[in-house]
C-alpha cells in the first residue's frame, strides 16, 4: 500500500491516479467534491474546523481499513497527516484545547484498531514537495472557488502556514519508509517523461523496501 502526502495543491490526486494506473491497483481519493463541510469551513473556519477534521478523520479511517484488507492500493492522503491540520486550527483559534484532546484520543483509538489489521502501516509514503508559489499556482488551476486567494485574501497566510508545517511533519513521520518527490522539478501532471521519472523513483523505493 502506498500513501501520498503533501500540502494543498501538491498534486496528490494526480500522482495517485498515475501510480494506480502504473501498478494496476485501486486508488482511494480524499473526500473533497462530495464533502459537505469543506466549503463551509472556508467561509467560517471557527465554526466548522472541528467538524471538518472529524469528517476527514472518519472518511480516511474508512478508506485505510479498506486499503489494508487488500493486497495493493494507493491513498491520495492518509490518516497519518490529519492531525497536522487539526493542530494548525488550534494555533489559529478555530479549535479549542478540549476539542483537540478529544480529537487526539479518537485518533489514538483508531490507530489501535489499525494495529489489528493485516497491515499496520503503509509500505511506502510518497511526499510531494512543492514551493509555495507552485502550491498557489496549482490551487488556482484546479479552480475551486472557495480555495482562491482572490476571493479571500486571508487564505494567503493560512496557505503559507500549511506550507511551512509540512516539511517538519515529513521529517518526523516514522510510520513507514518514505521518499520525497520534487514537485517543482518533475511536472508529472503535464510531462510524460517527468511522470515516468517519478514512477521510477517510486519503483526503486519499493524495491528497497521489499529487499
Amino acid at each position: 500500500m502506498l500513501v501520498l502526502a503533501g500540502t494543498i495543491g501538491a498534486g496528490k490526486s494526480s500522482l495517485a491516479e498515475l501510480v494506480g494506473n502504473h501498478y494496476g491497483t485501486d486508488v482511494f481519493y480524499e473526500s473533497v467534491d462530495d464533502n459537505p463541510v469543506l466549503d463551509l469551513y472556508y467561509k467560517d473556519p471557527k465554526k466548522y474546523a472541528f467538524l471538518l477534521q472529524i469528517h476527514f478523520l472518519n472518511k480516511r479511517f474508512e478508506s485505510i481499513k479498506k486499503a489494508y484488507k487488500q493486497d495493493n492500493n494507493v491513498l491520495d492522503r492518509s490518516i497519518f497527516e490529519d492531525a497536522l491540520f487539526l493542530d494548525l486550527n488550534v494555533q489559529n483559534g478555530n479549535v479549542t484545547k478540549t476539542e483537540q484532546r478529544i480529537y487526539h484520543e479518537l485518533l489514538d483509538n483508531m490507530m489501535e484498531e489499525l494495529d489489528g489489521m493485516p497491515k499496520k502501516a503503509p509500505d511506502l509514503l510518497v511526499y510531494i514537495d512543492v514551493s509555495f508559489d507552485k502550491m498557489l499556482e496549482r490551487i488556482k488551476i484546479r479552480g475551486r472557488s472557495f480555495e482562491q486567494v482572490e476571493n479571500d485574501p486571508s487564505l494567503q497566510a493560512y496557505y503559507h502556514q500549511v506550507h511551512e508545517a509540512y516539511p517538519k511533519w515529513f521529517e518526523s513521520y516514522d510510520k513507514s519508509p518514505k521518499i520525497r518527490i520534487d514537485g517543482n522539478r518533475f511536472d508529472f501532471v503535464n510531462d510524460a517523461d517527468d511522470a515516468q521519472s517519478v514512477l521510477s523513483q517510486i519503483d526503486s523505493a519499493l524495491l528497497e523496501v521489499r529487499a
